[in-house]
């Protein structure tokens, strides 16, 4: 009996020393939750979001003093999405990581073709290229920036050369 009334005091203390320090997490600094993160989770923090460092910090405090997930809920978890990345596992080193692949807009031309418009009296020529485009000698990362660049506002470089009431066309780069 006196073990019973032993283990229920350690675990009352156990509940109102995690609620004293769930309580104390907004009052900190975003410099001393960082730290409090580091020293939790083994890693920097990569936010310096306080409401979701409160939020992290908390969901870890309240994981060790209750114990975390089962061996069953992460084996579970595994199971249903083996390629999600479960934060409370470590990665393996081993495992590749995915780089986006960047599509190019389907209306643009192909690398190699001019873009033509001709506005007034004035014929402006772009040349496409592989990761970008040409215009008098200087790489543009889009059509956009083109398009600020010879009216000095902004614009949409595909409604700039190709929508436009003006004329544009397109000629492979040896055609002309």
């Amino acid at each position: 009996m006196r073990n019973n009334q032993a283990a229920r005091r350690e675990e009352r203390a156990v509940i109102a020393s995690l609620a004293r320090d769930l309580a104390a997490l907004p009052l900190k600094s975003t410099g001393e939750l960082a730290e409090q993160y580091l020293g939790l989770f083994n890693e920097p923090t990569r936010s310096r979001n306080k409401g979701y460092l409160v939020k992290r910090i908390g969901w870890r405090l309240q994981e060790i003093a209750e114990g975390g997930l089962s061996p069953r809920a992460l084996a579970q978890i595994e199971a249903l999405a083996p390629l999600a990345p479960v934060r409370w596992q470590p990665r393996p080193s081993t495992q590749p990581v995915a780089t986006p692949v960047k599509r190019r807009d389907p209306r643009v031309p192909p690398p190699g073709q001019i873009i033509r418009r001709t506005q007034g009296d004035t014929e402006y020529q772009v040349k496409v290229l592989e990761n970008g485009f040409e215009y008098e000698g200087k790489v543009f990362r889009s059509l956009s920036g083109i398009a600020r660049h010879i009216t000095g506002v902004s614009w949409n470089g595909y409604r700039f050369f190709f929508g436009s009431s003006e004329t544009a066309n397109m000629d492979r780069a040896g055609d002309r």
